[in-house]
Parts: structure tokens; C-alpha cells; sequence
């Protein structure tokens, strides 16, 4: 265990760099898996040794800025988290590309350079993060560069359509009609890596699959890559009869966000139980993105942070 202090700025310009509620620091902390607390015009930092060093760049890199021009922002605290936590070279070897001419996608974070580079080391990657932090559009990124570079034979997008349950068949238009609403965010991202023609014919060859969970049962997927999404809302069994559709040549990514589970009460979740159970088999890597690594509009952050914060006393939910 280690623990540095740090000086603070002007008394004016705490708030600033602290940010709301010391949501500034609350990001720096979870990125880093460091205590951070303040008292008497200094900042005190424990935790490992490397993990207190680079708590304490972020830190004063932060503590510049608020200095240069009274005001730090949550994009500039990911951006110096990103450059602290890992490089800006090594993150420029992590492009992506995409089948759409010239197109490449990097990483925006370290969290997000960390991921890529598990999926690309391994068969297996379970994911687990906050919306917006690129879970699936990663992953569908990696899928679309493996199919481009021959890698892959095919790319089957899951998703488990658990709102449906048996109301699926009450929904009008035939069947693609009813789980098109399910699978629409993973073609989202497919739109935006392969023109919409391309996708058809992809889609009409069997190239690209997008189904339901469901639809898994009884197959066996050599030479493809597979990502599951939204995982949080399989079950035990789901998950296992997933996992077990790996054929020869396979790749597979999970990701969900565990603060979003749509189960009954009684149900365990199959990516819970699943980063449990996995964890010491070789071959398999577990990350764990977090609010840092959020990086769509810069309101998605503050309001994840919201509700990751208990509920005032006093005010209660009206039902």
C-alpha cells in the first residue's frame, strides 16, 4: 500500500477541479482503483504503487488546467486519464478497420485500448460496462476488420430479446418485424462500418447473421465471430448453451452492463455467474470498462454517475 499528498489550487478553484459532488475525482478513482480524499488543502492518495503514480499525474495534469483556465470539463479528464493510463502510440496501434474505404476506428480510452487488445489476444472475451463506454461497437468494429482481413468466415450478432418474452407473438408483421426492435442497436453499428447495400448482400449470403439468443440452440459456429450483447439479461442456461455453440476458428465477445438487468427477481444473471465461474480458464479475458471510458455525449457520464448515487434522504420515489 502507498499514499501520496498533493497541494491544492486556490480555495477558488476547488470546486472546478473536483468537479459536482467530486465527480471528477470519483472518475479518476474507479479508473484507477485508488482512494482519493481531501482535507486541510491537500489531496491524499492511497492504493498500489502504480496505481497511486499515475492517480497522481492525472492529478496535477488536472490541477494544471484548472490553473491555465479555471475550468476542467469530464472529456478532459478521460483524455488525460487516456494519455496517463496508456500512450497515445499504442492507441494508434490499436486501429480498427472497417470495410468502408479508409475508415478506421481507435480507441477513445485507455479502458477502451485495453479491450480491443483482449479481444484481438483471446478467444473468449466477457466484457462488462456502463452505456456508452463501446462495449458493442468495439467489438462489432473487431468483427467487421476480421471478416475484411479473411480472419473470420462470418459475423453472428446475439442479442437476448427479454422485454418479448411471450408477447413476441402478439407483435404485428411476420417474424423480423417482431425481434427487429431487439437486434436494431447491433445493425446500428453495422451501418456505420459497411455500406447499407454491402450489408444486404452480406446478409443474404449468410455472412452476417443478427438473431435472437433463442435462434443459438442446437448450432455449432466454426471460422465466425460472435458477440453477444446486452448478456446481463441471459440466464444460467442461456449462457452455457451460448458459450457452447464455439466451433473450431471461433471468436466470441460478451458484453453487458450489469446495471441494467431486465430479469425477474428470481433469475440470476448468466454474465454474472459467467465472470464467476470463468475466471482462471486460460484463454479467457475479463475486462471491466467504466465511467471513464464513457464516450458518447458528455451528458451520458454525469447522468450514469446520477444514478449511480443513492437517492437524497427524504425524497422518495413516487410509484
Amino acid at each position: 500500500m502507498c499514499e501520496a499528498t498533493l497541494s491544492l489550487v486556490e480555495p477558488q478553484l476547488v470546486l472546478s477541479l473536483f468537479g459536482a459532488r467530486d465527480q471528477h475525482l470519483r472518475v479518476v478513482r474507479d479508473a484507477l482503483g485508488v482512494k482519493i480524499s481531501h482535507r486541510d488543502g491537500e489531496v491524499h492518495v492511497s492504493g498500489e504503487e502504480a496505481a497511486v503514480s499515475r492517480a497522481t499525474e492525472v492529478l496535477e495534469h488536472l490541477k494544471s488546467l484548472v490553473e491555465r483556465r479555471g475550468m476542467v470539463t469530464p472529456d478532459d479528464v478521460s483524455e488525460i486519464l487516456s494519455r496517463v493510463n496508456g500512450n497515445g502510440e499504442a492507441h494508434f496501434k490499436e486501429a480498427i478497420e472497417v470495410i468502408n474505404a479508409g475508415q478506421t476506428i481507435k480507441p477513445r480510452t485507455a479502458g477502451q485500448a485495453m479491450y480491443i487488445a483482449a479481444i484481438r489476444q483471446h478467444d473468449i472475451t466477457l466484457s462488462i460496462g456502463p452505456a456508452g463506454s463501446g462495449k458493442t461497437y468495439l467489438a462489432v468494429a473487431l468483427a467487421v476488420e476480421a471478416l475484411k482481413h479473411h480472419r473470420a468466415r462470418k459475423i453472428v450478432l446475439v442479442r437476448p430479446a427479454v422485454e418479448a418474452g411471450e408477447s413476441l407473438g402478439f407483435l404485428p408483421g411476420d417474424l423480423q418485424a417482431k425481434i427487429n426492435p431487439y437486434l436494431r442497436p447491433l445493425l446500428d453499428a453495422l451501418h456505420e462500418m459497411i455500406d447499407y447495400d454491402q450489408i444486404k448482400q452480406f446478409m443474404a449470403e449468410d455472412v452476417i447473421e443478427v438473431i435472437p439468443l433463442a435462434y443459438m440452440r442446437g448450432r455449432t459456429l466454426n471460422d465466425a465471430f460472435i458477440i453477444l450483447d446486452e448478456a446481463q439479461n441471459t440466464t444460467i442456461g442461456q449462457m452455457k448453451m451460448f458459450l457452447t455453440r464455439m466451433g473450431e476458428g471461433s471468436k466470441i465477445v460478451i458484453a453487458g452492463d450489469t446495471t441494467q438487468i431486465d430479469l425477474p427477481s428470481h433469475a440470476r444473471s448468466g454474465l454474472i455467474d459467467a465472470m464467476s465461474r470463468l475466471r482462471d480458464i486460460t484463454g479467457i479475458a475479463q475486462i471491466r470498462l467504466t465511467k471513464a471510458d464513457i464516450v458518447r455525449h458528455r451528458l451520458v457520464r454525469a447522468i450514469v454517475q446520477a444514478y449511480d448515487e443513492p437517492e437524497p434522504r427524504g425524497k422518495k420515489a413516487r410509484r
